[in-house]
């Protein structure tokens, strides 16, 4: 589905979290440490989602204060939390929980939350939440150098 051009920068960025997703799985089935994989995930939080989340929460959210924006705050709360727990522990169970979690949260904003917002939202305010985007958003790279997924 082609993504309206507003929010398409959020879109870019959940390819990367889909990938953090397929490489923590990677990791786990290859029996890889745990650690190498909980410094990944701690990675990826403070250089990737921290900063999409606020993103969502202080530009997307305003505009439709819905049950779908509320599942939303939800799941990135659920996340947040799952990531405080993996800091205390790292157990297979955590770490594969972090991978489900976000990626059934990415696919449900792309499959449903987007498309909802596109319809509900008029020109006037997609374009308005596309330049507060712009203003802020930086391109994602994913740069971690241990590949422990390969």
């Amino acid at each position: 589905m082609k993504r309206n051009e507003n929010i398409v920068l959020l879109s870019r960025d959940h390819h990367f979290g889909l990938l953090c997703s397929w490489k923590i799985r990677q990791g786990l089935k290859k029996k890889v440490d745990t650690t190498r994989i909980k410094k990944y995930i701690f990675y990826f939080w403070e250089n990737h989602l921290v900063e999409h989340f606020r993103e969502e929460e202080e530009i997307l959210f305003p505009y439709l204060e819905d049950e779908y924006t509320a599942r939303i705050q939800s799941e990135h709360e659920q996340i947040r939390l799952l990531v405080a727990q993996i800091k205390n522990e790292e157990t297979l169970h955590l770490l594969s929980d972090f991978a489900d979690l976000l990626e059934q949260h990415i696919r449900f904003e792309e499959r449903n939350w987007f498309p909802h917002l596109e319809e509900k939202l008029d020109n006037a305010a997609l374009d308005t939440m596309g330049k507060e985007l712009h203003h802020i958003h930086s391109e994602e790279k994913d740069t971690y150098e241990d590949e422990f997924w390969k």
